[in-house]
């Protein structure tokens, strides 16, 4: 918020970027001139990551897509079956004894 009260009646997370912002702008803008706006563009940009995290986001769903190919590529040996993922040992543990002891 650019208020810079946050939820908690604190400053907010991006109220420092915001202060950023403003001081861009005072210093490179004036009345008669708004050229100095296009200085404060990576400024803005980190008060919008803030606020929205986009970047932080779309760098998780690479990290997250590469993370998945790796995965399917080199699949696990030793990966649990469905069935021991599902009951955990607890359900059905007869019929688990029974398939064990009985091999």
């Amino acid at each position: 918020m650019s208020s810079g009260y946050g939820l908690n009646g604190g400053p907010s997370r991006c109220f420092p970027f915001w202060q950023e912002v403003l001081a861009c702008y005072v210093v490179n803008t004036n009345s008669d001139d708004d050229s100095g706006k296009k200085k404060c563009v990576p400024v803005l940009e980190d008060y919008y990551e803030c606020l929205h995290h986009k970047k932080e986001a779309t760098r998780v769903r690479a990290l997250q897509t590469a993370y998945r190919k790796a995965e399917a590529a080199h699949p696990r040996d030793d990966a649990p079956k469905v069935g021991a993922i599902r009951n955990l040992g607890l359900l059905d543990k007869e019929e688990d004894t029974k398939a064990v002891l009985g091999n």
